[in-house]
């Protein structure tokens, strides 16, 4: 009876998450001065050496069972050093909405992917279902968004921009995939994101010492840099890792299509911009999406017996 109470307490922490992660969009536009790579480098590779410093004594704790499983540490921190430079990037180049709709898009078809080879996972037709809306919705709000006048008027740069939002999307599938796969493996949570995060912030500050000068111009730039690093990327990514204790990586990236309806949400009642009927209507799908992978499972009914064969079964114990 507890595993669904706690999937949903997964479910529910894992949109909380990606709720903070869809305010990032908006602060950066209070920094214009700071790049795409500074950016990404002081907010993942702040946020995990904070989240390695919290969990510390569990790391500690956990060291042997960690280099047990060393070959998923290692790629786990690889896609977290590389996903906030894609990530960023393709929204520089290819424009917020697509290059956030590319990215987070992607990431659970790649988890599914990943779960079905590596694990033999089945995919049930509730994400199935969940996921055709979820990424309807978020290709509405892209199309929405573009019609706009939004993102670069270079085709080249903005297939280059896509393509950066595809290695996002892989690398997001593939380190939420390595930090389920430490935690099912008896690993908690707080150790398995703290070393994933904390090993890719170590290979994010030569980064952040080379593109990150602008944070430092300005009292602005500085406040977007703290809060980006503590709010969405620190406790952003503790309220992940909870999550992914109790879903499916599959899951808990297609939950993550909530970050771009927030991202369109806040830039229409923030920064000014303008939605049409086209992005409402995406942004009303992956809500629906979001009802259908945390409603509740239906409880199994198991058919009454028989009359005749509960007769029988009374009988042969009478005899």
């Amino acid at each position: 009876m507890a595993r669904p109470a706690g999937a949903a307490a997964g479910s529910l922490c894992v949109l909380l998450a990606s709720f903070l992660w869809g305010t990032t969009g908006t602060a950066a536009t209070f920094a214009p001065g700071v790049g795409p790579l500074a950016i990404g480098a002081a907010a993942m590779g702040l946020g995990g050496l904070l989240q390695a410093l919290l969990a510390a004594p569990r790391i500690r704790r956990e060291a042997s069972a960690l280099r047990a499983r060393r070959g998923v540490v290692v790629l786990g921190a690889l896609s977290v050093g590389a996903y906030p430079l894609a990530f960023y990037s393709s929204m520089h180049l290819a424009g917020v909405a697509a290059g956030t709709v590319v990215s987070i898009g992607s990431a659970p078809l790649a988890s599914a992917l990943i779960e079905r080879v590596v694990d033999g996972r089945r995919l049930t037709r509730r994400w199935t279902t969940g996921a055709a809306l979820g990424l309807t919705g978020t290709l509405l709000l892209c199309l929405a968004k573009t019609d706009s006048g939004t993102g670069t008027d270079s085709p080249s740069t903005t297939v280059l921009g896509i393509a950066l939002g595809l290695v996002a999307g892989v690398t997001y599938a593939l380190y939420s995939w390595a930090a389920h796969r430490l935690i099912s493996g008896g690993i908690t949570s707080g150790a398995a994101m703290g070393t994933v995060f904390g090993l890719g912030g170590l290979l994010l500050l030569p980064v952040l010492i080379a593109t990150g000068a602008p944070l430092l111009d300005s009292w602005s730039n500085a406040a977007v840099g703290a809060y980006m690093a503590l709010v969405p990327m620190f406790l952003g990514y503790v309220l992940f890792g909870w999550g992914l204790a109790h879903v499916p990586a599959s899951t808990a990236t297609t939950l993550s299509l909530l970050e771009p309806a927030v991202a369109a949400v806040l830039a229409v009642l923030v920064v000014g911009e303008r939605l049409p009927a086209l992005g409402w209507t995406g942004v009303a799908l992956v809500v629906a999406c979001l009802a259908v992978l945390t409603a509740p499972p239906r409880p199994l009914r198991r058919a009454a017996p028989h009359p005749g064969a509960r007769a029988d079964r009374v009988d042969a114990h009478a005899r």
